[in-house]
């Protein structure tokens, strides 16, 4: 599939991994159009993907409300003649006890990461199946595979984004319309600022667990989807440990990522107060790709070894009891 003629809608796009993949795919030349709440933020990524060479428009757009989803899918059609490839990026996180996160926020969290792109995908697939064909990609994360303590609803959204991708291949295949591709992404941790913008109730400032890759590996790997569509695609060579340990040794990693998120997610030398995020409102301004965290690698690189290797020795040990 050549990108110079293809229609791109992302949502998500004001920031993060949504932002870094319009600008990707309007430097190879394709008509993107972004979908996020932040006017500001997202009229300055418009401009910055037509300096890239691509086509762009913005549309102003709350993925949890399902009409205002159908309207981004309305809008490339009016402007472009379709749509080639959707990408359901838009996220929200929420950190803190699980006694103490008031339901309505857990609520809110589900409501734009699960139905989100529940819309996103009904909005898409009837144009995509009108074009002979197409990609929806679905940016999930590894904590679909590896759950995390302090970030159940975030958790909970993204095992459901792999359900939701397994579950729409199947009946596509069964309806004979498997040639609409359906992706699912599961970036490791990424320097966005999704951390700055979290939801947060621990009493403990949010932190970028380390190792953090870029969110532009994670936009190299969604645009390489178009000419290779794969199932899922884990993006960040951590990503990729942690999945295969969790199928390996489920009840260790629990302990392991538990252990790790209190020492390297939360900070315990520094407070912070309650605050909503961008739960109900988007983050004023500009918005950024970056977060500035991507220096957080090299002290998480030698614990990663060092646990590969007692995961190694664990299961050689149950091997030989066996």
């Amino acid at each position: 599939m050549r990108l110079n003629d293809k229609v791109v809608v992302i949502t998500g796009a004001s920031s993060g991994i949504g932002r870094a993949t319009a600008l990707a795919f309007a430097a190879k030349g394709a008509a993107v159009v972004l979908g996020a709440r932040g006017q500001e933020a997202l009229e300055q990524t418009v401009r910055e993907c037509v300096r890239r060479g691509g086509r762009a428009v913005a549309v102003p757009t709350d993925v949890s409300d399902a009409h205002a989803v159908q309207r981004l899918a309305g809008q490339a059609a009016a402007r472009f003649g379709g749509v080639d490839v959707w990408v359901n990026c838009a996220a929200v996180t929420l950190f803190g006890p699980f006694d103490q996160v008031p339901l309505e926020d857990f609520r809110r969290v589900l409501d734009v990461n699960i139905m989100g792109y529940v819309h996103g995908a009904r909005a898409a697939l009837p144009h995509l199946r009108q074009r002979g064909g197409g990609l929806l990609v679905n940016v999930s994360s590894i904590a679909g595979a590896v759950a995390q303590p302090y970030a159940h609803a975030y958790t909970m959204s993204k095992h459901a984004i792999q359900a939701l991708g397994s579950s729409l291949r199947q009946e596509l295949r069964l309806r004979g319309a498997d040639d609409v591709r359906v992706c699912t992404v599961m970036p490791a941790v990424i320097d966005t600022p999704l951390f700055q913008h979290a939801a947060n109730r621990t009493g403990r400032r949010v932190l970028a667990m380390p190792p953090v890759y870029s969110a532009e590996r994670v936009a190299h790997a969604i645009v390489a989807l178009v000419r290779r569509p794969r199932r899922e695609v884990v993006v960040g060579p951590m990503g990729r440990f942690l999945v295969a340990q969790a199928k390996l040794a489920p009840g260790l990693t629990e302990k392991m990522m538990a252990s790790q998120v209190e020492r390297a997610h939360l900070a315990h030398e520094e407070p912070a107060e309650v605050t909503p995020g961008n739960l109900y409102e988007p983050a004023p301004g500009p918005g950024s790709v970056r977060g500035g965290w991507h220096g957080r690698r090299r002290t998480a690189v030698r614990r990663a070894l060092a646990l590969a290797a007692l995961v190694g020795t664990v299961t050689a040990a149950r091997r030989v009891l066996r």
